[in-house]
């Protein structure tokens, strides 16, 4: 395999986060997909990168600057933390910023490459002037701005496969005409009000493997014609796994592998640049959750 050709993967979970034991098991998910990931031989160990910190500059091109100070200063209010769902901590700031700097790097490795990985990333619900759902700043609109302020792009779409929907990315989004947001979500799951994304799909509660890949052929076909964009950003969530403790649908693991064939294979078709995050996933063994981001990453490698 030529350096051309192998998969390139950006990591952030040597980032340790002081969380309290109620908090710590969603997270070991990310170490353990970055053992796996090099112990199966998915992606060599010279393909695993730390990216750089996004910077403030980055950040505000989609977080209002008074919400960027309050999480730099540690001045977020009782009830923000809260929202957030862990701590403030100096290393909840680095972290947060190398995630999205780990989405940046994978959009501008992909737009050389085709298809690039953060592995971690997919940080959807956070909004321009506050974080919820353990997202502080959004990676996606991060990302995508970052890309168009640098010249890269002048269209992006947003591919959200979280069982939640994207509520901060669509928000954040809303009014921009060049980036489009797709999302597909349990229709009955947090967060309980929507934002308005460019395309919603709602699913009901318990929809399996079929139903779902059929639904969604048709709506990544549909937002990849009406992007017209230049580079794809997909989350990848692990959640709609029918073992995952706040996902309400019921896709095998096996399902989930052809999700993201079916995503990525749709991509690579209209030669595509694609960079892939993780997102959510809160099975009760953290090892499903890591098989099912294992394979995500296996089946990117396979189409580099």
């Amino acid at each position: 395999m030529t350096d051309k050709m192998a998969l390139k993967c950006f990591y952030t979970d040597h980032f340790v986060l002081p969380l309290p034991a109620d908090h710590r098991f969603p997270m070991r998910k990310y170490g353990l997909l970055r053992e796996r990931v090099i112990s199966e031989g998915v992606i060599r160990p010279e393909d695993l990168r730390v990216p750089d910190a996004a910077t403030d500059e980055d950040i505000l091109r989609a977080h209002d600057a008074d919400y960027l100070e309050r999480v730099k200063t540690g001045a977020l209010s009782a009830k923000e933390i809260r929202r957030i769902g862990f701590p403030w901590t100096p290393e909840m700031v680095e972290r947060s910023r190398r995630s999205s700097g780990a989405t940046m790097a994978a959009c501008r490795v992909a737009l050389v490459e085709g298809m690039a990985v953060n592995l971690a990333g997919g940080t959807h619900h956070a909004f321009r002037d506050h974080g919820e759902g353990y997202c502080v700043f959004n990676d996606s609109a991060i990302a995508a701005r970052t890309m168009q302020a640098e010249g890269r792009v002048r269209r992006v779409v947003v591919l959200d496969c979280d069982v939640h929907q994207g509520n901060g990315t669509a928000a954040i989004l809303r009014d921009d005409p060049t980036v489009f947001t797709f999302s597909i979500h349990g229709e009955k799951n947090f967060p309980y009000h929507k934002e308005q994304s460019d395309m919603d799909v709602e699913l009901l509660d318990g929809t399996g493997d079929q139903v779902y890949l059929d639904i969604l052929e048709e709506g990544i076909q549909r937002a990849l014609a009406m992007s017209s964009a230049d580079l794809v950003i997909y989350l990848a969530g692990a959640d709609p796994f029918e073992g995952d403790r706040l996902g309400r649908l019921k896709l095998t693991k096996d399902g989930l592998r052809q999700r993201d064939e079916l995503v990525l294979g749709l991509c690579k078709a209209q030669r595509l640049p694609v960079a892939i995050t993780m997102a959510g996933g809160y099975a009760r063994n953290v090892d499903d959750i890591a098989d099912i981001h294992v394979a995500t990453v296996r089946v990117a490698a396979g189409m580099v």
